[in-house]
């Protein structure tokens, strides 16, 4: 496939896991639930149903797959791209953090490799 002058401008891996989150969107009232579609140490995407515009502070919890633990995270939104109608794909900058993104990566196949 051809590269068309797009530079990848991540500087930290990312791994495809979906893992349960809430949020709260800082410039609204009231919360949300969605899954992550991937993560990296200062970075998740998310699946929303709704439009975040870039910049929107986000309280987040993930939840743990394996033991329900609920991380903390603080991020703020960079962008967002619709992927149908009322759905879309949100990029986050996490704030003062540093997952560890192949410990979240594990626990979710850890929990998946016991449910088979």
């Amino acid at each position: 496939m051809e590269n068309l002058g797009f530079k990848e401008r991540r500087a930290f891996s990312r791994f495809s896991v979906k893992i349960l989150l809430r949020y709260l969107n800082l410039n609204l009232t009231g919360e949300a639930h969605t899954q992550t579609q991937d993560v990296s140490a200062k970075g998740i995407c998310l699946v929303t149903n709704e439009d975040l515009a870039a910049e929107t502070p986000l309280d987040i919890w993930l939840q743990m797959p394996d033991n329900g633990e609920q991380i903390y995270i603080k991020g703020r939104v960079v962008w967002s791209n619709m992927i149908e109608p009322n759905k879309y794909r949100v990029g986050v900058n996490l704030e003062n953090t540093e997952l560890n993104p192949i410990l979240l990566a594990l626990k979710a196949i850890q929990v998946r490799i016991r449910h088979y």
